[in-house]
Order: C-alpha cells, then sequence, then structure tokens
C-alpha cells in the first residue's frame, strides 16, 4: 500500500456486539468472513465506543470528540457547524467521498452527519437513493428528488422530532409497515453490489483522487428476519420450534421493548430465541460483507486501500435488565469489534490489548490521508499522530495512556416511551441520568449521575456481573477523579467551540471557503 494518498474505506457493523464473533471467541460460527478478513488485519481487543447508540457514536467517530463536546446526543440533535466532520475534511484535501448507509438515523434525519461527501446513497428509506437512479429517465429522477425532498425526509425529521409521532410508530400494528414498506434496515445486498461496482467504475476509469467511502451495515438490527437458511447454520434444531418463531414474530413487532428496560424479564427460551436469530442476522451479514471483502482484494484495490471496521454499538439482549441501547455503557454495548487493515503499519494478526476509543477513527484516517484538520494547534484533537489507532501499535506509552470513555446520555424518545409505559422504571433505574465509564487497565468504573455504578474487574469478570468497589476504594477514586477531568476538558472544548463559532465567524467563511466544512 502507498503511504501517500491512500484509498480509505470505513466500514461500521452497526449494532454488533463484539462477543457475538468468532473473531472475539464466541463458540459458534458467525463471522467467518469477518475473521479471515481480521487475520491479514491488526484486531484491536478493548475497542471502546464513545456511546451506546448510533448518532452519538458516529459523531463521535466523524468528529474525533465524545459526546460531551460535540453534544449529538438525540435524535432531534444536530452537529455544530463548529466541528469539521470526517468527510468535509477529507473532500477539502482532494478525497472523493462517497456513503452506501442503511442506517436512516445517518442518512436522512437532518443532523449533520452527511456534511463533507459529495455522494451520500442512502438505503433506508420509502424511495431509496442509489447510484443506478443515474440510469433513469430524467422526469424519473425529479419525481424522485421531489418525494424525497418533500416527504420522506420532512417525514422522517418530524417523527425525530415528535414524542407523539415516535410513540405512535411504535404501536405493533404500525411497526411492520415502516420495517418493511420504508426500508428501516435498507438492504445491505443492494448496498453491496453498489459498493463493489462503483469501486469497478473508480478503477476503469483510474481517477487520480483517492476515495473515502463509507458504508454502513444494518443487518444486526432489530427487527430479526434472516434467512432459514442462516437460522440453520447458526440453530439447526430452531426449524421445528413454532414457539420461538411465534415468539421472534411478536417481539419483532413490539418496538417499544427494542430499547427498554426487561419488564417482565424474558423466559430463559425467549431470550435463547433473541440470540439464535441475532447470531443468524450476523452470520447473513457477513457473507454479504465477504463479497466486497473478496473483491477488494481480487481486484487489486486492497494493495492502496486502508480498510476499517468497526460496529458503533453494541445491544442488549436482557443483560443486565436491559434490551437494545439506551440507557447503559455496559460491555455489551460499547466494548465492540475494531480491525484495521494497512499491512505497512498495522502488522497482519497482531491483537492489540490496550483500552482505545473508536473517537479514533476519526485521527487516524486523517493520518493514513496526511492531512491535518482546520484545528488550532492547541486543541489536543489537533493531534493527530498523537491520536491515530497506530500509535498503540508501536508505543508502549500511548498518548491516552490505556484509558478510554463512554458516555450513555439517555435518548429521551425511548425515555418518554417508559414514561408512558412504566414510570416507576425510571425512578427505580435511574435512567433519566447520564451514564459514564472510564477504562484503565482490566479495571473499568462505571458511574450514573454523580454516584459510583459499579467497578469491574473486566480479566476475571468481563461480563460485569460483580462490581468489586468495595473491595478496591482507593482504585475507584483514582478512576473518579479521572472521570471528573474528563469530564471537565470535554465541557471546556465544547465551550471554547462555542466560542469561536460566535466571534470568529470570519474564521469559519474562511474554512468554508477552502471546503472544509459546508
Amino acid at each position: 500500500m502507498s503511504p501517500a494518498r491512500p484509498n480509505i474505506l470505513l466500514i461500521i457493523l452497526d449494532t454488533l456486539r463484539r462477543d457475538r464473533l468468532s473473531a472475539y471467541g464466541h463458540d459458534r460460527e458467525t463471522s467467518p468472513e469477518f475473521d479471515a478478513f481480521a487475520g491479514h488485519s491488526t484486531l484491536f481487543e478493548r475497542a471502546v465506543a464513545p456511546a451506546q447508540w448510533t448518532i452519538p457514536s458516529h459523531s463521535s467517530m466523524f468528529t474525533g470528540l465524545y459526546p460531551s463536546t460535540h453534544q449529538v446526543t438525540q435524535s432531534s440533535s444536530s452537529l455544530s457547524g463548529s466541528y469539521p466532520v470526517l468527510a468535509e475534511i477529507l473532500r477539502g484535501a482532494g478525497y472523493h467521498t462517497v456513503a452506501f448507509c442503511n442506517n436512516p438515523l445517518v442518512g436522512v434525519l437532518n443532523n449533520g452527519l452527511q456534511r463533507g461527501f459529495d455522494r451520500f446513497y442512502n438505503y433506508a428509506s420509502a424511495a431509496p437513493f442509489r447510484p443506478i437512479e443515474a440510469q433513469r429517465s430524467r422526469t424519473h429522477r425529479a419525481l424522485l428528488r421531489f418525494f424525497r425532498r418533500n416527504f420522506a425526509r420532512p417525514i422522517g425529521n418530524q417523527f425525530a422530532h415528535s414524542d407523539f409521532l415516535f410513540r405512535m410508530s411504535l404501536n405493533p400494528a404500525l411497526v411492520p409497515l415502516w420495517t418493511r414498506l420504508i426500508n428501516y434496515k435498507g438492504n445491505t445486498a443492494n448496498s453491496i453490489d453498489d459498493f463493489i461496482d462503483y469501486w469497478k467504475q473508480q478503477q476503469a476509469t483510474a481517477s487520480e483522487a483517492p476515495v473515502f467511502g463509507f458504508l454502513n451495515l444494518m443487518g444486526a438490527h432489530l427487527p430479526y428476519t434472516p434467512p432459514q437458511d442462516f437460522v440453520d447454520r447458526v440453530a439447526p434444531k430452531l426449524r421445528h420450534d413454532k414457539h420461538a418463531y411465534t415468539f421472534m414474530r411478536r417481539f419483532n413487532t413490539d418496538a417499544a421493548r427494542w430499547a427498554s428496560p426487561t419488564d417482565p424479564p424474558l423466559a430463559d427460551w425467549e431470550r435463547q430465541a433473541l440470540v439464535d436469530f441475532y447470531d443468524a442476522e450476523i452470520l447473513h451479514q457477513d457473507y454479504h460483507l465477504g463479497r466486497l471483502l473478496r473483491h477488494l482484494k481480487q481486484s487489486g484495490a486492497l494493495d492502496h486501500t486502508m480498510v476499517i471496521i468497526a460496529a458503533d454499538h453494541g445491544e442488549g439482549h436482557g443483560d443486565h435488565a436491559f434490551f437494545g441501547h439506551g440507557f447503559v455503557v455496559y460491555q455489551e454495548l460499547v466494548h465492540v469489534p475494531l480491525v484495521v487493515y494497512d499491512p505497512e503499519r498495522f502488522p497482519a494478526g497482531m491483537r492489540v490489548p490496550s483500552n482505545i476509543s473508536t473517537r479514533r477513527i476519526f485521527h487516524t484516517i486523517l493520518e493514513a490521508a496526511g492531512v491535518q484538520p482546520p484545528l488550532d494547534a492547541a486543541d489536543p484533537n489537533a493531534n493527530v499522530a498523537g491520536l491515530a489507532l497506530h500509535t498503540a501499535v508501536v508505543d508502549a506509552a500511548p498518548l491516552e495512556h490505556d484509558l478510554a470513555y463512554a458516555e450513555a446520555f439517555p435518548p429521551l424518545t425511548f425515555l418518554n416511551v417508559v414514561q408512558h409505559q412504566n414510570p416507576a422504571l425510571i425512578e427505580r433505574l435511574r435512567l433519566n441520568l447520564t451514564r459514564r465509564s472510564v477504562y484503565a487497565g482490566a479495571h473499568k468504573l462505571v458511574t450514573v449521575g454523580d454516584q459510583v455504578e459499579g467497578l469491574f474487574d473486566l480479566a476475571g469478570d468481563p461480563a460485569e456481573i460483580h462490581s468489586v468497589a468495595a473491595q478496591h476504594p482507593q482504585q475507584v477514586t483514582t478512576l473518579r477523579r479521572k472521570l471528573d477531568t474528563f469530564v471537565t476538558h470535554a465541557e471546556s472544548q465544547r465551550a471554547e467551540a462555542a466560542e469561536f463559532a460566535e466571534v470568529d465567524a470570519g474564521v469559519v467563511d474562511h474554512l468554508r471557503a477552502l471546503g472544509y466544512i459546508e
């Protein structure tokens, strides 16, 4: 791979639990294609997502900032223009930027995550936007654009801003309509086909501009409806279990439970059915991912392409009494898979044991592209070389010193659902409070509000069953101090950005003229 201006491909496997991948120790073969690719890449054992759900986590990967700074923590949030995003910076440096996105929270909502892309293809819509649209008649294209601009996007954003509309959409009678008719999970196969065709065209035209490609796959997200042959491969005995299929049909339409506490808790067989169907979805998605990865290899594209594969967050299946990915920072949500393919700087087969944040994907990509973000030199986020993941491979004492943080700001849409269905849970489980965690070595401290929720020794207790806070008060004090310092620093960065936006609009205009921001 040429070190100068390589192509860069960022693949986000949305809602994918780290512990359900074979490469990370799962006892089922759910990810043979991912595993094979990981064997030629550097695998990070302790990658930590900055947030527990899609919008804040993507915002962190696209800006290099934690949620306390960028503040994109709700479905109605929008990323400040003070924060240049990855695609904007790369486009300003001469990259062609293209996205193939299956998640409506990234591809439909007006939250700023689409900024900077020359082309943003979106598969999660009643009228998906695909490259093939360019082959349609001018009238057909105009009608599709009119529908998206005046109906699809405005309606999607209204649901993101309205408590009433959101709760109404969760009615079991309506869930099948929006999950199927508007392609809630996009279309994995189509997005992979289009990405492969796009890459073929890029090679055929021999474009001098390097490419930054972003691909989001939603196969592991609810509802779980994997093809039967993939269910048979992971759980062959399930085919004749009518109770399991009946339960899954019911759960797939009960969207209010997708990100809520387990009240009442599932029976063991119900939870196992969820796990089986989830694993089958992972295997099905992995099949399509493999098609893309094989094309990149067989076409020779991998010779000059950095590939990063990660998850934005995981998923709860009743772990710690929670479903989905709404309120907590336990391992099933924020301990995510991450591999980087770049043979010159990320050794094949290497497994990195240190704690790292996936927000550093931002710095890693910019370092590979040889691009410096348009930030003040005093801004710690400007230290691209120091924060790039390469430092965790070669440096025994990396910049962040084996520390990583995760933050869970309660998503108000689901908090309001709980308020209407079971308000007592909010106080009992403290759902309205922000949860945070700090990782240091094998220990992880979790706080809720200003209280300690637990200290966990992840080496001996990876599922976080038993808190050891009482036995290690000094460790609790040390980690609380680190967490407090982190929050203070993150919030001060936000204040500085707000001040910059208010008093230095001329600089912003200059960055916009250079193509860094829109």
